[in-house]
C-alpha cells in the first residue's frame, strides 16, 4: 500500500514555481456586459435594453489581484428616460461585478450609447426623426 505524503504548504513553495491565474480578456467582457445588462434591467424592467463590452486588461505582477480592467461598453437604452443616471448605474454595477468576479480593479468604465429606442417610433421605418 501507498503512503500519501502530507501537502506542500503554499508558504514553503517559492512563489515563482506556484503558478498564476491569468483572467482571459474575453471573461472580463462578458462578465462587464452581463453586469450592465442587469444594472440597465434593474433600473427600468420594462424597457428595452442591450450592452456588450470590450476590455483592455492592464497585468500587474503582484499575486495580490489579478490586474486591471479598463473597461468599454455600448449600451442601448429606451427613451425619454434619465441617461445619465443609467450610465451612473451600468459603471457602478460593472466595476462591482469584476472586482467581485474576476478580482481585479476597474479605474475606468467607458459607457458609449449606441443607439436609443422609443415607443414613439417603433410602428414606424427607419425614417429620420425632425
Amino acid at each position: 500500500m501507498a503512503t500519501a505524503s502530507p501537502p506542500t504548504a503554499a508558504a514553503d513553495v517559492p512563489a515563482g514555481e506556484r503558478g498564476a491565474t491569468r483572467i482571459a480578456d474575453r471573461v472580463v467582457a462578458k462578465i462587464a456586459a452581463r453586469a450592465a445588462r442587469e444594472a440597465l434591467r434593474a433600473k427600468s424592467p420594462h424597457d428595452h435594453t442591450d450592452a456588450h463590452a470590450t476590455v483592455s486588461v492592464h497585468r500587474r505582477e503582484d499575486l495580490a489581484h489579478f490586474g486591471e480592467a479598463r473597461v468599454r461598453i455600448a449600451v442601448e437604452l429606451g427613451y425619454p428616460s434619465d441617461i445619465g443616471a443609467q450610465v451612473r448605474v451600468v459603471r457602478r454595477r460593472v466595476t462591482e461585478r469584476v472586482g467581485e468576479l474576476a478580482n481585479m480593479t476597474v479605474p475606468e468604465v467607458a459607457v458609449e450609447v449606441e443607439r436609443l429606442h422609443s415607443p414613439l417610433l417603433e410602428g414606424r421605418g427607419r425614417e429620420r426623426v425632425r
